[in-house]
């Protein structure tokens, strides 16, 4: 980094109310992460039995994908796909 004087690294920079909600909000986030991980190991171990059960993961994932879309906005894609396609000679 460039010599800049106004820049102070020093852990006094911040005032300790600053610091405190710093310290609080890395928490939070190292909290969410934990978290985080132990839903995806979650889900993780539900495709896996999906998986034993005779599911295609693949489509499973591309089905959760679809119902998030918006009703709309899906069949206005699928319209589009269906004409790119057509105009292809793939349907």
């Amino acid at each position: 980094m460039a010599d800049d004087a106004s820049f102070d690294s020093s852990p006094d920079v911040l005032t300790s109310a600053a610091q405190g909600r710093l310290r609080t909000i890395i928490e939070r986030i190292e909290r969410l992460e934990e978290d985080k991980a132990a839903v995806m190991a979650d889900m993780k171990e539900v495709f896996l039995e999906a998986k034993g059960e005779g599911y295609d993961v693949k489509i499973l994932r591309k089905v959760i994908r679809i119902r998030k879309q918006d009703k709309a906005k899906r069949q206005e894609e699928d319209a589009i796909l269906d004409l790119y396609l057509s105009a292809l000679g793939e349907i």
